[in-house]
């Protein structure tokens, strides 16, 4: 039985401290307002290279090519990215259940999976990484991109994470890390809490979601310590590699 943090409990969000109880209603708020623009707003803020980090993300995954079943659980899966990436480069046998916690996320990704031609391939749930409503050992793989840093509790997901998979199975998480250049730390920090608010401001009329979601990064534990919350969940093999000198992290881990 995993433990839940008391509701009276703070957690961060962003630079700020809040209610553990309050903490998704205001998550589930920040993609509401940008939910439309979202895809817009990842070409704009990383210059397109988020496309690049998504295909070595799925590269690394492997799915199988050919009919044998292989299921995919695709966690805070939004609108579709990763998801629609392992079904085109995979095998009839794979399908994948793409959760998020957000209506205006997931009603994005439904929309586009329609236009894509993928939708028989795919369910769709609304859920919380933290309460998955699925059962033990269902799934064949775990992914997770640019989701996990928006959770209340990182240890009760990845405990959620490891329940859910078969013996056997593979995590996956694409997430922002740290800057690991000092010179290119001060820029990218500058970009960041200047540059990224204002294209928000622009793109969408309203520059705080994305001044949260730079905060939020800056909060995430750097890939050393992660690998090591993810050991403490119980998966072994974990593994991360640094892109772009720390600006991203691809964690990956088993379930044996």
């Amino acid at each position: 039985m995993i433990e839940k943090a008391p509701d009276d409990a703070r957690v961060d969000f962003g630079f700020q401290k809040v209610a553990a109880a309050d903490k998704q209603r205001l998550i589930n708020d920040v993609f509401a307002r940008v939910a439309r623009q979202y895809d817009q707003m990842n070409d704009l803020m990383s210059a397109g290279l988020h496309r690049l980090w998504k295909d070595d993300f799925v590269a690394l995954l492997n799915p199988p090519r050919g009919t044998a079943k292989f299921d995919v659980l695709d966690v805070a899966g939004g609108t579709g990215d990763v998801a629609f990436r392992i079904l085109k480069c995979s095998g009839e046998g794979t399908r994948v259940t793409l959760v998020d916690a957000s209506p205006e996320m997931l009603a994005q990704g439904q929309r586009r999976a329609e236009e894509l031609r993928l939708r028989e391939r795919m369910t769709f749930a609304g859920a919380n990484a933290e309460v998955l409503a699925f059962g033990d050992r269902s799934f064949d793989a775990y992914t997770i991109a640019f989701g996990l840093r928006n959770v209340t509790d990182l240890d009760r997901a990845l405990k959620e994470a490891y329940r859910v998979l078969k013996p056997g199975g593979r995590f996956l998480c694409l997430e922002f890390s740290q800057v690991e250049l000092p010179g290119l730390k001060q820029l990218y920090d500058l970009y960041s809490f200047t540059a990224i608010p204002a294209m928000g401001k622009v793109v969408t009329g309203d520059g705080q979601p994305y001044r949260y979601l730079v905060e939020s990064i800056r909060r995430f534990p750097d890939p050393a310590q992660f690998a090591h919350r993810i050991e403490e969940a119980g998966f072994g093999r974990v593994r991360y590699r640094s892109l772009l000198g720390g600006i991203v992290a691809i964690h990956s881990a088993w379930r044996l």
